[in-house]
């Protein structure tokens, strides 16, 4: 759980009901499958959600139905394929270090990926299908408010991968022990940063 009243201006927490800015974050990682659901039980209940599923498959993103959807929720599905490489990226965001176009890797023997059709000719590859979930039911603010979370969660997901490449070497050829304890000192920084961090995070661009 993370609570959200230090990060927004005083006005915001004196406006916002209780509970208002509480989320819930729960994440289940079972790769190559993953989950992760936020939610607002104390003031939104049932009314918000976001679910994000992954599945990281050994192929070029050619899977029509990876997540199993049913043709109701096809219908209102966004496709939405993210190059790491070539799609724009905010100024502000942009480092050079963190750009899959001038990194390569000597541990992994891979990059830079200077080639726009880079998706289909390195070797070895993996997609990672994300199945962005969300719900805001709120009158006037629903479409603007789910919109804006799917454009969030691009971002995100974007900057992420683009740096899971340009750190390879960071990471190359760790066990699954070495990943656990990354993961559990990433998780005690993060808890750290929540409870005593100046406000950080994404911000939305038009």
């Amino acid at each position: 759980m993370s609570n959200h009243c230090s990060k927004v201006p005083r006005w915001v927490r004196i406006l916002a009901p209780k509970g208002a800015l509480e989320i819930h974050e729960k994440a289940w990682n079972c790769y190559p499958y993953c989950k992760t659901v936020i939610t607002n039980p104390d003031y939104m209940k049932d009314n918000f959600f976001i679910c994000i599923e992954t599945w990281h498959k050994p192929d070029r993103g050619q899977e029509a139905n990876v997540h199993k959807l049913k043709p109701d929720k096809i219908k209102l599905r966004v496709e939405d394929k993210i190059d790491i490489a070539f799609d724009p990226i905010p100024d502000k965001d942009y480092k050079a270090e963190e750009d899959p176009r001038k990194i390569r890797s000597e541990k992994a023997d891979r990059g830079p990926l200077e080639d726009r059709d880079w998706q289909s000719k390195v070797d070895p590859v993996m997609t990672c299908y994300k199945l962005v979930t969300c719900e805001f039911k709120w009158w006037g603010f629903q479409t603007r408010v789910e919109n804006l979370i799917q454009r969030v969660e691009r971002q995100i997901f974007q900057k992420f991968h683009r740096q899971m490449f340009s750190w390879l070497d960071d990471w190359f050829g760790m066990t699954m022990e070495d990943i656990r304890e990354l993961e559990a000192r990433t998780k005690a920084e993060l808890d750290e940063q929540r409870a005593h961090g100046a406000a950080r995070g994404t911000t939305v661009q038009d």
